[in-house]
């Protein structure tokens, strides 16, 4: 683990982010740790929203990396809670389980991606306590997932899930054993992309824009240059392997997200 004056690096970084959000003006973010059961686990979410916001508003799930639920994706959820929405960060392995080395997150992912029924299950537990929160509007959800979480969201889109408006993966896996079908994908897709990701083949890309294509989704793929695996991720260069955090498309891609949004709600 690289260390930086005494402390560890990612928790610098965790810290930056956190003076970030206050310094635009997110003083009134609420956070709250919450815990919900799924098939006899505990699962261990983050719910942020700004309290002086009396309206109802709508809601997003955040999926975590590969790594597991940590303080990355929870700041992600203030940032979208400083934005006007609430945000609810799932658990998506349970017990708030954390990996620190890929075999361990691959493997923590792979139970979860080779199981569609369990994912789902997870999932849609984290929408519901999203959609009972009374800061949310039931009619306006969404969700956004980062590397792995961007693979399941799309997969919960391609799943045709009602109660979901839109996704954005970001630099997120878009292979998968159950192509979209004509007229079941219900939610609009964002999809923010390293040009440069080595995870993911240009083959992958044409066919996942052909399986949207074929399935008429309202989708919108965006491939940002020079960015690669984890681009939108300060601490990604302390994981070692080709993963690289790249600020310029962390800002664009999160600009996009925010316009994606603005248009997927005005019309709610």
């Amino acid at each position: 683990m690289i260390i930086f004056g005494g402390l560890k690096l990612q928790k610098c970084v965790s810290s930056l982010l956190m003076l970030s959000i206050a310094i635009c003006g997110y003083a009134h973010t609420h956070g709250e740790t919450v815990e919900y059961t799924v098939d006899n686990i505990v699962f261990k979410g983050y719910l942020a929203y700004d309290d002086q916001i009396k309206t109802k508003r709508p809601g997003v799930l955040v999926v975590h990396e590969w790594w597991g639920h940590n303080e990355y994706v929870r700041n992600r959820a203030r940032m979208l809670a400083g934005l006007g929405y609430t945000a609810l960060a799932v658990d998506m392995y349970g017990d708030g389980k954390l990996a620190d080395h890929p075999d361990d997150a691959g493997k923590f992912a792979r139970s979860v991606m080779e199981n569609m029924e369990v994912a789902k299950a997870r999932f849609m537990a984290g929408m519901d306590l999203l959609r009972k929160h009374p800061t949310v509007d039931t009619k306006q959800i969404a969700a956004i997932g980062y590397c792995f979480g961007g693979g399941i969201v799309l997969h919960m889109a391609r799943l045709g899930i009602d109660e979901l408006d839109g996704v954005v993966s970001f630099h997120g896996s878009l292979s998968t054993q159950t192509p979209a079908k004509r007229g079941t994908v219900k939610a609009k897709i964002l999809v923010c992309h390293g040009a440069d990701d080595p995870f993911i083949t240009s083959e992958q890309v044409d066919t996942f824009k052909k399986e949207m294509q074929n399935a008429e989704v309202d989708f919108k793929f965006i491939a940002y240059p020079e960015a690669s695996h984890g681009f939108t991720n300060p601490a990604a260069d302390t994981r070692g392997g080709p993963l690289r955090y790249n600020a310029a498309a962390d800002k664009k891609s999160w600009t996009d997200m925010q316009d994606f949004f603005k248009a997927l709600f005005a019309v709610q």
